[in-house]
């Protein structure tokens, strides 16, 4: 219930985060283009049709349906479109090693999703899209080679910096809380106020001496460690939300804190063991998560610098937004009464 699952705007979003799969099955636009042949980027070296930007917006959607509504906007399009490039551009100029072990993980990655959703589903969720299995292949593919030649080219040196600019994430504490929801027990709303006077009623009965894990099984609205006594054993503190962890990073050991708020509600803590990882106490798996850190921002820095300076030459996609249609010029307010148009119904992305 605690974990960090704060948005990120689409702007920051790389397709690195394929590798985070949202694995949900979406209605496609299902319109064909006239214009598929049309040429709507050129680049050093290649060029990017119409008919190749719509399947890699449909390949986008195999794997992040939320994004139905947002793949309509221009702004969106544009930035999409530049980061097709950027890895069209990159695994063409990938060593073969890379390539190779680009293609092995996404078959391991393919692999893995139908085991989890099932052959009929994975089947259901081609067809959603226009799909198939050999589209999302070459799209996995070319953005694993991609990732996988980032990676390589990171030093120890560049993991060591890594370390110290994140080294708190790898911070574990033992941490026991009694959390008073802005949602009860029975997922009814709780007003703020009285989530608050709650929880500095439970700060006052612990600090007289109560037992914490008896309170915390009885009050605490946390799900994930109420039967627990609240408690939270050696967990990395990156893994809870950005409040919960400040609190877990500097509150005293064995004292009781004030209300901690978050989004989740207000939490009593206290922060019963922490440990300080240093670099030589990281394991391979703590390692990998510093160099693949290290490759994104490379890769970032070649997106946000080179691409559009060195690589793009033109991108002329056609608009998908209609602008608001302008009243004619000798058109009186008073000659007719407006009449409202519906808003177009959207769903909300998670």
């Amino acid at each position: 219930m605690l974990q960090n699952n704060t948005k990120r705007s689409w702007k920051r979003v790389t397709i690195l985060l394929t590798l985070v799969l949202a694995l949900t099955f979406v209605a496609a636009c299902g319109n064909k283009n006239a214009n598929a042949d049309v040429v709507v980027a050129t680049y050093e070296g290649g060029q990017v049709t119409q008919a190749q930007f719509d399947k890699e917006l449909a390949n986008m959607l195999f794997f992040y349906p939320d994004y139905a509504q947002i793949i309509q906007m221009d702004d969106f399009r544009q930035y999409f479109i530049k980061q097709q490039i950027a890895y069209l551009y990159l695994a063409e100029k990938a060593p073969d090693k890379s390539k190779q072990e680009g293609a092995k993980r996404a078959d391991e990655q393919i692999a893995g999703i139908k085991k989890q959703v099932g052959d009929d589903q994975f089947k259901k969720m081609l067809e959603a899209q226009k799909l198939t299995e050999a589209d999302v292949k070459t799209y996995m593919d070319r953005i694993l080679t991609v990732v996988t030649d980032y990676n390589a080219k990171v030093t120890d040196e560049q993991v060591k910096a890594q370390f110290e600019k994140d080294k708190t994430d790898f911070t574990t504490a033992s941490v026991r809380h009694v959390l008073i929801g802005f949602k009860d027990k029975n997922q009814k709303d709780r007003k703020k106020e009285d989530a608050l006077k709650l929880a500095k009623d439970v700060q006052d009965r612990l600090k007289k001496g109560e037992d914490f894990a008896k309170l915390a099984k009885e009050l605490s609205d946390d799900t994930g460690s109420a039967e627990n006594g609240g408690l939270y054993k050696d967990v990395a503190v990156s893994k809870w939300v950005p409040q919960f962890k400040d609190a877990a990073l500097t509150l005293p050991l064995n004292q009781i804190s004030d209300p901690v708020e978050t989004e989740y509600g207000y939490h009593v803590m206290k922060v019963e063991s922490r440990t300080n990882k240093t670099f030589d106490m990281l394991t391979k798996e703590d390692k990998d998560i510093l160099r693949t850190k290290a490759a994104t921002t490379s890769l970032n820095k070649f997106m946000e610098n080179d691409l559009e300076k060195k690589i793009i030459k033109k991108i002329d996609l056609p608009k998908t937004e209609k602008k608001e249609e302008e009243k004619p010029a000798d058109k009186k307010e008073t000659d007719k009464p407006a009449t409202p148009k519906e808003e177009p119904k959207t769903e909300t992305g998670k």
